[in-house]
C-alpha cells in the first residue's frame, strides 16, 4: 500500500539535487550498508542514535521507514535510541502531524508512547524515548547511525552494531521557545526526509 497522499506529495517534491557533494560523501557509507544487505537478501536494520532520543533520531527513524516503503524496499526495519531516555519532544509530534503522519498517544507518562502511521495497512511505528539496550531495539546485525556529534563522541562502542555511521544533523532544539521554532523544526524534518530520499533512491534491487 502507498504512503498517505499528503506524505507522498511531500516526498515527491523533495529535491535530492540540493544535497551537496560533501553531504553525499557523508551519506555514502549508509547507502553502501543498505545496498550490501539488499544484494545479499538480508534484513536491513538501521538504528538512529542521538543523545536524548527526542528529536533528530526520531525524525530520521520515521522518515527512513516511510521512504523505504515509498521506494518499495523490503526488509527495512528502522529504530531509534539515545544514550539516555527523555521523551519524544512535542514539537516533533506537531511537525510530523503537519506532514501528514497520523499520530495517536497510546500511553500517558513522562515518556508517553505514540503510534505513528505513514500508510493505511503498514505496521505503525512506536515512538518513545529509549536507550540502546531497550527491548524495542536490535541487539545484533544493525547499523548504528549517529545523528548527533555528542552521541557519536559519547558512545565509543555500541554493542552488537555491525557498522557505525556518522550522519549528524543540527539540533532544532536551539530554536525552542523562539518565534522560529515551528519553521526550524520543519526545515530539519525536510532536510532529513530529503537525505533519506537520496539514500534509498540509490539502492538497486
Amino acid at each position: 500500500m502507498p504512503v498517505f497522499e499528503s506524505i507522498e506529495e511531500i516526498i515527491s517534491t523533495l529535491n535530492i539535487a540540493s544535497i551537496s557533494n560533501e553531504r553525499k560523501a557523508v551519506l555514502k557509507p549508509l547507502i553502501d550498508f543498505i545496498q550490501t544487505k539488499t544484494l545479499e537478501n538480508q534484513e536491513i536494520r538501521l538504528n538512529f542514535i542521538c543523545t536524548h532520543n527526542s528529536r533528530r533520531s526520531h525524525l530520521s527513524q520515521i522518515w527512513a521507514q516511510t521512504i523505504a516503503h515509498y521506494f518499495n524496499l523490503k526488509n527495512v526495519f528502522c529504530y531509534s535510541a539515545g544514550t539516555e531516555a527523555t521523551a519524544l519532544f512535542p514539537m516533533i509530534i506537531e511537525t510530523l502531524q503537519n506532514a501528514g503522519f497520523k499520530m495517536n498517544k497510546s500511553s500517558e507518562s513522562n515518556n508517553p508512547r505514540y503510534t505513528i502511521m505513514f500508510s493505511e495497512n503498514e505496521q505503525p511505528i512506536i515512538g518513545f524515548s529509549k536507550t540502546l539496550d531497550d527491548e524495542f531495539n536490535p541487539t545484533s546485525k544493525f547499523a548504528a547511525i549517529m545523528t548527533c556529534t555528542q552521541a557519536d563522541e559519547g558512545c565509543p562502542f555500541i554493542t552488537g552494531a555491525e557498522k557505525r555511521i556518522s550522519v549528524p544533523f543540527e539540533d532544532p532544539k536551539v530554536f525552542d521557545n523562539t518565534p522560529q521554532q515551528a519553521k526550524k523544526y520543519k526545515e530539519r524534518s525536510l532536510q532529513i526526509a530529503t537525505e533519506m530520499k537520496y539514500v534509498f533512491s540509490q539502492i538497486k534491487v
